[in-house]
Formats: C-alpha cells, structure tokens, sequence
C-alpha cells in the first residue's frame, strides 16, 4: 500500500525523489458515474447519494484496496483510449468520456507513475464478474466514495468531479487530416483529397471519435474533411452529413463571420443533448472555441487534431485536446 500511499497528489510537477530522466509509468481511468435514479442494472451495493449520482469504485484483492477503475497504457496507446478501455475491463461498464480531471503523480515500483483521469458517463455494462484484479465493484454517492476510497488522491480526483456542472453532450471536433499543399493540387481547393500521411492520421482518429459514442458525424464541405470522417464513418456505421456552417471562409466572407456560425452550430448540435463527431478546418476550429468558451486562448488544431469538448446545454464546460 506504500506505493499508492506516497503519492504526491494531482498537478503537483515531477516527483521528489526522482530525477528528471525516469520515465514514468502511464496510466489512465475515470470518475464513472450514473444517475441514481437510472433503472439500468447495478453492481454492488449502491448507497443512496446526494445530489443523485453514483460513482464506480472498485475493490483491488492485491492491494487490499478501495480506488478509482485505472490501468497502464498500451505501447503507442492513447490516453482517453486506454481510460475507457481500461474501465471496460476492471467494470464491465462501457462509458463515454466527458471532462478532463486532476492528474495524479506518485510512486509505484520504484518509478514514477502518472495516471490522466476524465469523468465518464455509464452507458452500458455487461454484468461484472469478480476476478483477480478486481473482485469487488461499488456504486456509492461521492460523498461516501470519497470517504471510502484508500488514498487521498483519489479523494481529490472525486472532489474535482463533485465541482463540476453535469454534462449533458460531448462533442468530438477535429481538424482535418494531412491533405498535401495546396500549390500542388491544380484543382479547386474543396477538392484536395488526403495524402498517405491524412489517411493513417484519420485512421488514428476514428476510435478516439468512437468514444463519445456519436449518432451522428458531420463534417466540413471540403473533400479532405469528409474523407477524414471516412474511417470513423465505417467503424461506426453512420453516414457523413456535409454542413457548410463548419467552412473555411469563401472569398469575400470574413474569419469571423464563419467563427460565428461554427460556434452556434457546436452549441445547437450540443443542445440536443445528443454526443456527435464533427470534422471542420484550421481557419474556423480557434476562433469557434474561443467564443464559445467565452476567454482567450491557444485553440490552435494541428491537422489530424482534436478536442473532446463537453457541454452543459449548449453551454461549453471544457475542452481538451486529442
């Protein structure tokens, strides 16, 4: 129980102890959470809460421990992917990932580890079944799972979950893939299609997008844009609708103008309270986000970039970076 108990606490920088060079270990799970009232099954024993939400802890036989669902990263894994993955397997909950917490820094084996956190919403579960890493689940109010829990960072990673609004839809928006340069193409630049380089990267998109669990996917009206939604389109089945409210400037129309009308479709579509995957581009994604966070910033997209947003109504409650 050292390892976990030695922790330095989320947000705190690089570890006494150990030098810059140790590569840390890397980890990731969730604050998952349901409503109380939700009539969808339940494993374990569930307190009644306050403030109607339950959240998922799980009992470790090795540790003799009561902590938040978590795992090591795959080789090459993504953070948000090995969150929900590893939640499926210590839980058998399947869930959508919403808001960015606290990152937690401590000592295991020796190493540095660090584990990113997001809260996560149950949207399935297949019936957990006690194992050996894992033989335990409960679903309690945060105010006794906080109580409950064996180390103090897990209390805090809890605390940052209770501060926050709840989140009714998320938004998976990114930035079209690789297309090339534009004086290479001699056709009309809508027409740009990716290059090998857009294709693995769209690729790599497709399961992160999966994640929010999208009914629908929309996408700019560039040919490179719906092309980056291709492979996310056939992982999960849906059609790609073109909207142009998501364009780049036509000639003659100004950045903010299309700023605008990106912004108030993100909110309309986030209204619905429906989680979508949407495509747009370069010269609309920064100035779309910063109105609809209402504060300056560094919304920069890389191409083949991304944000999981999450809202509250059509209000914007966070962004983080794919």
């Amino acid at each position: 129980m050292l390892d976990e108990r030695d922790a330095a606490g989320p947000g705190r920088g690089r570890l006494a102890g150990f030098p810059d060079a140790t590569p840390p270990i890397r980890a990731a799970g969730g604050v998952v959470w349901r409503p109380a009232d939700d009539p969808g099954p339940v494993e374990g024993p569930a307190a009644v809460p306050r403030g109607g939400v339950l959240v998922c802890l799980v009992h470790r036989p090795r540790y003799g421990d009561w902590s938040l669902p978590k795992g090591k990263l795959e080789p090459g894994e993504h953070p948000l992917r090995a969150a929900v993955r590893e939640v499926a397997e210590e839980t058998d909950v399947r869930a959508v990932p919403q808001v960015r917490l606290p990152t937690v820094r401590y000592r295991s084996e020796g190493r540095p580890k660090v584990v990113d956190y997001w809260s996560m919403r149950a949207a399935a579960t297949g019936g957990f079944q006690p194992a050996t890493e894992v033989d335990d689940v409960r679903w309690l109010g945060v105010d006794e799972a906080i109580r409950l829990v064996s180390y103090p960072h897990d209390a805090e990673v809890l605390a940052a979950f209770a501060a926050l609004p709840t989140v009714t839809a998320t938004v998976a928006l990114v930035r079209h893939a690789h297309a090339g340069k534009r004086a290479t193409w001699s056709g009309p630049d809508t027409g740009r299609p990716l290059d090998a380089r857009g294709w693995a990267q769209a690729h790599a998109l497709a399961p992160l997008v999966a994640l929010v669990r999208p009914v629908r996917l929309l996408s700019a009206s560039a040919r490179r844009c719906v092309q980056t939604l291709d492979p996310a389109a056939a992982l999960l089945d849906l059609p790609i609708e073109v909207d142009g409210d998501l364009d780049e400037p036509r000639p003659g129309q100004q950045p903010d103008e299309c700023a605008l009308a990106a912004a108030a479709r993100l909110a309309a579509l986030a209204a619905t309270g429906e989680p979508v995957g949407v495509c747009s581009q370069g010269k609309v994604i920064p100035g779309a986000l910063a109105r609809l966070s209402g504060r300056p910033g560094d919304f920069t997209t890389p191409k083949g970039g991304g944000w999981l947003l999450a809202f509250a109504g059509d209000r914007l409650l966070s962004g983080d970076r794919l």
